[in-house]
């Protein structure tokens, strides 16, 4: 009779299986909230690495064609030639700034490209990533102008030189 018993006890019962399947599934849900909120994060900086290496190829394709590219011609003149409705500038234009088209952000929106900027008065252009939302002028809006909004504590500093779309010059030339 006691055989019985002992074999009988050798599984789990609903109640210990229950307080098992709670524990993974809360261990599971932690996870799961900082994997998106670490995917979030660098979804962010992949966008803002895109922003740094946009104003190094508008940086080259200034030093090159001796102004900035028009509205008309936006960023994609960085990676085509093709872009460039004037004749002579074609002439002048060498190799792509970019190796690779990056006409869409990390949320597939396209990029926002204004010249001369709306954002910071005297800056050559803003680039703007309308972020997660995909709504142009909400918070998580991204832009090539954030870090000096940053470094002035959450307000644009009054001088907007450096890269970043102001011509390293308090005069915009």
């Amino acid at each position: 009779m006691n055989d019985h018993r002992r074999i009988a006890r050798r599984g789990f019962t609903i109640l210990e299986l229950l307080i098992v399947i709670g524990i993974l599934l809360a261990i599971g849900s932690l996870v799961l909230v900082n994997v998106l909120g670490a995917s979030e994060k660098a979804d962010v900086q992949l966008t803002r690495v895109q922003l740094d290496t946009f104003e190094d190829a508008l940086d080259r394709f200034r030093v090159e064609m001796k102004r900035f590219p028009s509205e008309e011609e936006g960023l994609a003149v960085l990676w085509s030639k093709d872009a460039i409705a004037n004749d002579d500038d074609k002439a002048k234009y060498g190799e792509p700034y970019l190796k690779e088209p990056k006409p869409k952000d990390t949320w597939g929106s396209e990029w926002i490209y204004r010249a001369p900027s709306t954002i910071i008065e005297g800056a050559n252009y803003d680039i703007v990533s309308i972020g997660p939302d995909k709504q142009e002028g909400t918070e998580d809006d991204i832009t090539n102008h954030d870090g000096r909004k940053e470094d002035a504590g959450g307000e644009f500093s009054d001088f907007a030189g450096g890269s970043g779309g102001s011509g390293g010059s308090s005069s915009g030339g």
